[in-house]
């Protein structure tokens, strides 16, 4: 494995730990959801077992302004279907935010390598 590869991997070991870095280890957090359910499963999981707000206040450091527009307009669509789950238009733009998330998660990306880059191995 490369030195790359290594400090990658210890990066999502202290994410496990719970020892990574604020704001990479809520963005890692943002991935990890994202990338298993969507903006749905995000709010939903980290309101059931931690600070939602408090998650959320810390990416608005770190995402760019695209991605910060998009999980505001995310939870906002979230917090419809939390009224009514019937809410066709905000399961639309639900869906919209993920994909948009897709779209730009390369930048998510280089993000957490430049974090994984400045770990001691």
């Amino acid at each position: 494995m490369t030195e790359e590869q290594l400090r990658w991997n210890k990066m999502w070991d202290l994410w496990a730990e719970e020892q990574a870095e604020s704001p990479y280890a809520e963005l890692m957090t943002y991935q990890s959801e994202i990338n298993n359910g969507g903006h749905d499963q995000y709010f939903a999981n980290v309101e059931n077992s931690g600070d939602l707000q408090k998650e959320m206040s810390a990416l608005e450091t770190i995402l760019s302004a695209t991605l910060e527009a998009n999980l505001k307009e995310a939870y906002q669509a979230y917090l419809i279907l939390e009224e009514n789950e019937d809410d066709e238009e905000a399961e639309e733009v639900l869906e919209q935010c993920d994909d948009v998330f897709y779209e730009n998660e390369e930048e998510i990306n280089r993000a957490l390598e430049e974090y994984a880059s400045k770990l001691e191995l």
